[in-house]
């Protein structure tokens, strides 16, 4: 039996008004253009694709389903790459910069060019998974050292992906949000740089570059959808809110106050921003926050992300375990002529959120989700854990796309 999902529509939120100045303090159209300039250049990169699921959105009674799927983004198996990796090479560009007087491009870090002052730097973050990866994979493609700190919970796979880029792991054994005070505390004790897409008071610099990275994959779907009508909802997974925040920003700045809809989607046991919504301000969650949603297990929201939602996101909501294990297989199995689609456990929350919204009249008339409705979503990604996703699904990735 799936549980109900939870649903509260955001009485604060801010749709008369176009994008406000004091959010650019946040996020900028500046700022985004110049990750995305960069990152558009790094060997390797191309747009992930959009993918239509006209079977599923049948099935859900609504008008169409575009998943956008980070599961083949610069090898990695998520979309964490495009914000981890990058505020990785923004440090060390400055690093150079302030040691030279000149602003290397991720080519010549890469080339190693500057490598006698980039590896005197060690950077390091607390992670679920994805963004450790990302992170160490940053530091060894711009060559600089790495520690990651990750937390009890997170699977061997896991931590042996992060490792196979280089970087030590620290296991912390308590929560993310202990993980997060454990890297900060390691690095103020050795000198090390924090790379967090989580936000706090005095930390803010480089999780800004991290949630302008993020804007990158929600500016590919909006080129995607070319002359197609415009989503009329966007329902992104949560964590500590830095994606969700991004992804938000970016139709904010193309559509203004005609944005999309725009829903916030958690764990049930892990849902720090639906509790802060309610409360009004942040709140930081206690007890056992463990979920599937490994790369959503988080406490605590970021300070800068949840400044923006406050007031740009049209409401929160969170779905239970069951749910996303169930559209994993759904995704899988490929529903009425859909290709199927290889989606880890963090991946599906937004489209469980979706269904659950379909399944349930009385939520779904809430954000007026109907069978008018298109939406958008974003598989953040594939199977980062592949033994976990053969456990789910009951078949390894590379089956179901040979399916």
């Amino acid at each position: 039996m799936i549980a109900r999902a939870r649903l509260y529509p955001n009485p604060r939120v801010d749709r008369t008004h176009p994008y406000a100045d004091a959010l650019r303090e946040i996020l900028s159209e500046h700022a985004a253009a110049t990750a995305r300039d960069e990152i558009a250049r790094w060997p390797g990169y191309a747009p992930t694709p959009l993918l239509s699921l006209p079977g599923l959105a049948s099935r859900l009674g609504v008008a169409a389903i575009h998943y956008k799927d980070e599961s083949g983004r610069f090898g990695l198996g998520s979309f964490k790459a495009l914000g981890g990796a990058y505020a990785v090479y923004r440090q060390l560009a400055a690093a150079v910069r302030d040691a030279t007087g000149h602003m290397p491009d991720a080519a010549a870090l890469a080339a190693g060019t500057y490598r006698d002052i980039s590896s005197r730097i060690t950077v390091t973050c607390a992670t679920d998974g994805n963004h450790g990866r990302a992170v160490a994979w940053g530091a060894r493609t711009f060559g600089c050292r790495c520690v990651i700190v990750v937390h009890g919970t997170v699977s061997k796979g896991r931590v042996d992906a992060i490792a196979r880029y280089g970087a030590q792991v620290i296991r912390d054994p308590g929560g993310y949000d202990d993980a997060v005070r454990r890297a900060a505390s390691e690095a103020a004790v050795n000198g090390w740089i924090v790379i967090s897409d989580t936000s706090w008071e005095g930390y803010t610099e480089i999780p800004r570059d991290v949630m302008h990275g993020y804007t990158v994959m929600a500016d590919e779907a909006i080129a995607q959808l070319g002359g197609q009508p415009p989503p009329s909802h966007v329902l992104v997974q949560g964590g500590v809110g830095g994606v969700a925040a991004a992804v938000l920003a970016r139709l904010w700045w193309q559509w203004g106050a005609q944005r999309p809809s725009f829903i916030v989607v958690e764990p049930e046991q892990a849902a720090c921003l639906y509790e802060s919504a309610r409360a009004g301000e942040r709140v930081a969650l206690q007890g056992d926050l463990h979920t599937v949603m490994a790369g959503l297990e988080c406490g605590e929201t970021s300070l800068l992300a949840f400044a923006l939602l406050a007031r740009g996101a049209d409401a929160f909501m969170t779905v239970g375990d069951a749910a996303a294990l169930a559209m994993m297989c759904t995704l899988a199995d490929g529903a009425g002529g859909d290709p199927p689609v290889v989606a880890g456990e963090s991946a599906v929350a937004g489209l469980a959120g979706a269904a659950a919204l379909a399944a349930d009249p009385e939520l779904g008339a809430q954000v007026g989700l109907d069978g008018h409705a298109r939406v958008l979503v974003f598989g953040t990604e594939g199977d980062t854990d592949p033994v976990l996703y053969r456990e789910i699904v009951g078949r390894s990735a590379a089956q179901v796309r040979g399916a």
